[in-house]
């Protein structure tokens, strides 16, 4: 960690400083493992370790089920029947996978929350935030694409909508469209290339997340109250932080531990709850699902795309303005990734002196009301694209960008922050430390 003073490693033995010296690695885990940490940090800081685990669970359990899965389309519906039906322990396996996808979205929905509500995205930590919108952005990517890999009614016509987005960009679309289907329409080659980046990606963010972590550990953890760890001696850093080993690699396990009761227990008996039923028929190319839905943590950024439909006065303005190069299908995709950058763009956006949110009263009604946006987004993203619902997610929608757009840089300069403590320590002590001396000793 930049600038707090801690003790590095230190090789002991012979072979410790022979390894040492050509290949720094445990000296780089050991630095890693016992960096100083604000001592202050509260529950919301155990998902970065979730996210760990679900990451190496999908890696690990896609790897064994690559291994007997086939790529192409008259093939794959029945691969994955087979797994589920012939291989040991393949139900179990495929069933870890798909819901640990779930719980990854569960997690880094969480973790991106938390990171707004604490302000984490704020000067020096702007890289740190930004990598892990990378992040997200490639998690995205991979789960849409593992999504088409069954095969089944939903992942062929999820795969014909969602590509068919790219065709809405001017001029180029269609020449992007067909790239990335390797032909005019959602067939074997589209699912070749899926199944490969679908492999691939995962790696990609194992590097970024590699990145992530370095970034953090350079510029150091934020922590509840947004104050920074003192830095002008060894001394005064020890009063603000602890080691991460193992005081907060032991609240890392119990709060995993606690998640994964609930995940097993899902695993176990409910594991095709978060399914769509369409999506255990064979995909057939010439029978239009219903209702077409994508996985619920695309649901509320599909509900932003749906909202702006050509009846939208914003709509009607950008294509006037744009000689209707921009149509609605158009404006429908940038406002959909245009919801993401608003994400990405926090630290920029918010211009309050004040790092936590805990101490600006203001923040936390309209960071609520985020909260309950996204949700009926998600709920808004799995209705028809009919009245009332059309109506509903538009004004969902205009609070998403109004939020990141207008309120968050209102609210730095008409908003007054509370006092601050002055140490990360005084935080600590004034929910868990010693108690005054009033306390300690009634009066009689």
């Amino acid at each position: 960690m930049s600038g707090i003073p801690h003790d590095h490693y230190e090789p002991k033995t012979g072979a410790e400083k022979w390894l040492h010296s050509r290949l720094p690695i445990v000296g780089l885990i050991y630095d890693t493992i016992m960096i100083p940490t604000p001592k202050n940090l509260n529950w919301w800081w155990i998902w970065g370790i979730v996210l760990a685990f679900c990451l190496a669970l999908q890696i690990v359990t896609g790897i064994v089920l690559v291994m007997h899965y086939t790529p192409h389309v008259d093939l794959a519906f029945a691969s994955v029947e087979h797994i589920m039906r012939d291989v040991n322990g393949g139900h179990m396996l495929r069933y870890l996978h798909m819901n640990g996808a779930s719980l990854f979205f569960v997690a880094v929905y969480i973790h991106i929350f938390r990171g707004l509500y604490y302000g984490s995205y704020k000067a020096p930590r702007e890289v740190t935030w930004i990598v892990g919108m990378l992040i997200y952005l490639m998690m995205m990517g991979t789960a849409f694409m593992g999504y088409v890999l069954p095969w089944g009614q939903m992942s062929f016509w999820g795969a014909t909508v969602i590509t068919g987005l790219f065709g809405a960009i001017p001029f180029i679309g269609e020449a992007i469209q067909t790239w990335l289907l390797g032909g005019p329409a959602v067939d074997n080659a589209t699912l070749n290339r899926f199944f490969s980046l679908h492999y691939l990606l995962p790696f990609v963010i194992a590097a970024l997340v590699i990145v992530h972590i370095w970034a953090f550990h350079t510029t150091g953890n934020n922590n509840p109250t947004g104050v920074d760890v003192r830095k002008g001696s060894k001394a005064e850093a020890e009063k603000d932080t602890l080691p991460f080993w193992p005081y907060f690699v032991i609240k890392d396990f119990l709060g995993l531990a606690v998640v994964l009761v609930i995940f097993w227990a899902i695993v176990g008996f409910m594991p095709n709850y978060l399914g769509h039923p369409d999506n255990y028929i064979e995909a057939n190319p010439l029978v239009t699902p219903a209702h077409i839905v994508p996985e619920w943590y695309f649901l509320p950024f599909y509900a932003i795309l749906r909202a702006f439909t050509s009846e939208v006065w914003v709509v009607q303005f950008a294509s006037f303005v744009t000689g209707g190069i921009v149509d609605a299908k158009f404006f429908g995709v940038i406002a959909m990734f245009g919801a993401i950058l608003a994400m990405a763009l926090a630290p920029w956006l918010d211009t309050s002196n004040v790092r936590s949110g805990r101490y600006r009263p203001m923040f936390k009604w309209w960071f609520a009301l985020l909260v309950v946006d996204f949700f009926a987004l998600m709920w808004l993203g799995a209705m028809p694209a009919e009245e009332p619902y059309a109506s509903f997610s538009l004004i969902a929608s205009a609070y998403w960008f109004g939020y990141f757009f207008v309120i968050l840089p209102l609210l730095g300069v008409i908003e007054k922050p509370l006092a601050q403590p002055a140490t990360i320590e005084d935080d600590f002590d004034a929910h868990y430390g010693k108690k005054s001396s009033a306390e300690a000793t009634p009066a009689e």
